[in-house]
This record gives C-alpha cells, structure tokens and sequence, in this order.
C-alpha cells in the first residue's frame, strides 16, 4: 500500500538475498550486538567457573552453554533481519498466540526452580521462560494495531492494543514478574505516545501505575520484600546487592586485575542478573562505560533511521523494540548500583540464560529487518515532494 500512493525507488531486479540484506542492513548495530555477546562470553569465563564447582560440574560448563545459546540467538537474530516487515507482523502474530497461550499455563505447569516466581517450564536439559519471547512479538503486534487505528475507517486499534496490554501485565504480575510487566507496560506506553496519545491520558496511566505498585506491595510477599530492600538506608552485606554494590564500589576506574576478583566467589547470580559487577571489579569502569554506550549507540542509531521511515507500522515497532531493549539494560545496570529495586532482569546478550539471550536475538533481529534500507524510500523524499 506504502509504494501505490508514494511510489518506489528502482531497485535491481534478481539480487541475491544475502549481496541485498548486506547491502541494506545496519551494519554498524549488527556489530554493536555482536561485541556485546562477545562481551557477555568473556564475563562469562570470569564469573561462571566458581558457580560450577559448586553445582559439581565442568569450570566453563556455563560458559559453553551460553556460547550455544549465543549461536542460535545469533543465527535467529540473522534470519529474522532478512525478512521484509510484512513476514516479521506475520509471524510475530503467531509467535504472540504460542508466547500468550504458554504465559497462561505458567501456574498449572510451571516451576518457580525455588525463586519465589513461577516463571519458567523445566525442559530437563534447559528451562523455557516464555515471557521474554513474548515481549518482542507482542510490541510487533501492538504496533500493527496502533499503525492501523490511523487509518481512514479503521479499526480501533488503540482500545484493543490497551486490552492487550492490561491482560499480559496481569498475567505476568500473577507470576509474580513484575519486572517483565514493567517493560511491557513501558513499550507499549512508549508506542501509543508516539501513536498520538494525549499526554493527560499517559499521565492517569502513571497515576494508574503508581496505585496498582501500592496495591501489589500491600499483597505480595515477593513484591514487598524487594521494594523494603531497596527503601533501606542500610544494605546488609551478605545480600547480593550487598555484594554487587560492594564490588563495583572496589572495581574503581580499571578494576582489580582479570580473574582476581572476588564477587563471583559469593554472588549466586553473578553469571547472570548480577553480571555488570564482575565487570565493575575486575575491569573496572572502563569496561562498563564501553557497554553502556554499545547499548546507547544500538538504541540511538535504530532511532535515527526510524525517523526517515515513511511507514507507521515500521516506525512505531521498531521504536517499540529499541526502547525495551535499552530500558532492560538501564533498568539492570540500575539495580546493580542500587538505583533500582531489584527486579531479576537480564543484561541482553551479556547475561548467562537461553530464554534472554535468544529473546533477545529475536527482538533485534526484527529491529534490524524494520531499519534495514528499503525500496520505498524515506519520509525525507515525501516531504520534499511536498514542498514542490
């Protein structure tokens, strides 16, 4: 529809798929997600070895581990970059039904593996957390209801992209994972501001927030011991906000020296939510300030290509996807330094975990398909065209 009322730019007839994706790809994000699962991989050979010693296996047993879940998220994030927006809707529908529908089953089969939240589904071999794969399809499907609520006579797309929304938060604070729910509330928040949303109604809704974070403090357990461990004026020790903080604290500027840190001794989590402290210690801010701007130059760049976008549903998906991809970042980087209640949230592509990691290939392979140079030209030529 885009190209019969603006036109197409000539494009060569019979190019290869791979000389085209290359071609058209934003090479310069391809490689900032690379260097940060490579990031990831090195942190792992730091801060895994001590937690496999003691679950009695292999030093880097970890750590191979995540270099095949790596691979796979790699390989997802590739294929996905290559299809054409109108493959990623396509199957982001399907996918959303399987994500929804294994989301809903969580407290009938799932396991909580002794962490107070039943979020995941043992596999034997792995464990299956269904609600990282649902956040990308879902800001995919949100955004194709908000793009065709502006169309002429079209349907009303922002009321049902709202119930959408107001049932998965549900159903992953009956988990209890609030910090899942928080980034799906923020992406879709973020999508219907840029749908046109009036700013008093965003407003209500944080008012809204604010009284159902009072409510979900007042009845659960899980939910009030983290936000009273954050309200602390005194962070126990022995807690692992306690160890992170204090690692981060002894990192300094470069850090303690490669492998001579001692977080990763005492932290049961600093393979994967606490994994920017072993970063902090041993290699000190240097390395944390490369990271945060490998995330800030991701989710920046995306947003810079989006603008010449002509198509709404493109822009507001991939809008979507960049902005919780560096919300999750801030959002552990956060915690880490205390800045933050602890939410048991991932680093995407540095943590230690299969769901996250490829979830989070998946997210940006589609954030690459919809940035990738297309034939239909930019907003820009519209523009000009107009001014003619």
């Amino acid at each position: 529809m885009t190209e019969m009322v603006y036109g197409a730019l000539p494009v060569a007839d019979g190019e290869p798929i791979l000389p085209k994706w290359w071609r058209t790809i934003d090479r310069w994000s391809l490689t900032t997600v690379i260097i940060l699962f490579c990031i990831g991989l090195l942190l792992g050979l730091a801060a895994s070895p001590p937690l496999a010693e003691r679950n009695g296996y292999a030093p880097f047993h970890y750590v191979s581990r995540q270099a095949v879940f790596g691979s796979l998220a790699m390989i997802a994030m590739i294929v996905t970059s290559i299809m054409s927006p109108q493959m990623v809707r396509r199957l982001s529908v399907l996918g959303f039904l399987v994500a929804l529908v294994a989301v809903c089953l969580l407290p009938v089969f799932g396991t909580d593996f002794g962490k107070g939240a039943t979020r995941w589904y043992s596999l034997g071999f792995a464990s299956l957390q269904p609600s990282e794969f649902l956040k990308p399809v879902f800001i995919v499907v949100t955004a194709w209801m908000l793009a065709a609520a502006q169309d002429l006579n079209g349907p009303p797309g922002r009321l049902w992209s709202f119930l959408l929304m107001t049932l998965i938060v549900g159903f992953l604070a009956m988990q209890p994972d609030f910090g899942q729910a928080s980034l799906v509330l923020f992406g879709w928040g973020v999508m219907y501001f840029i749908a046109g949303a009036p700013l008093t109604l965003l407003m209500g809704m944080a008012g809204g927030v604010v009284v159902l974070g009072v409510f979900a403090y007042n009845s659960s357990e899980h939910f009030a011991r983290r936000i009273d461990g954050f309200l602390t004026s005194e962070v126990d020790p022995t807690t692992q906000i306690g160890y992170a903080t204090n690692a981060i604290r002894e990192g300094g500027l470069f850090g303690v020296g490669v492998g001579q840190g001692e977080v990763k001794m005492s932290l049961p989590d600093a393979h994967t939510d606490f994994i920017i402290a072993v970063a902090a210690e041993e290699y000190g801010l240097a390395l944390v300030a490369v990271i945060i701007l490998l995330y800030a130059s991701l989710v920046l760049r995306s947003f810079v290509r989006l603008t010449r976008e002509r198509d709404p549903f493109v822009r507001l998906a991939g809008v979507g996807l960049a902005a919780t991809v560096g919300v999750q970042a801030m959002i552990n980087l956060g915690v880490a330094v205390r800045l933050l209640p602890a939410k048991g949230m991932t680093l995407p592509f540095i943590s230690y975990g299969g769901s996250s990691v490829i979830a989070s290939g998946i997210a940006v392979g589609m954030l690459l398909a919809l940035t990738r140079t297309r034939p239909q030209g930019e907003i820009n030529d519209l523009l000009a065209g107009r001014g003619r």
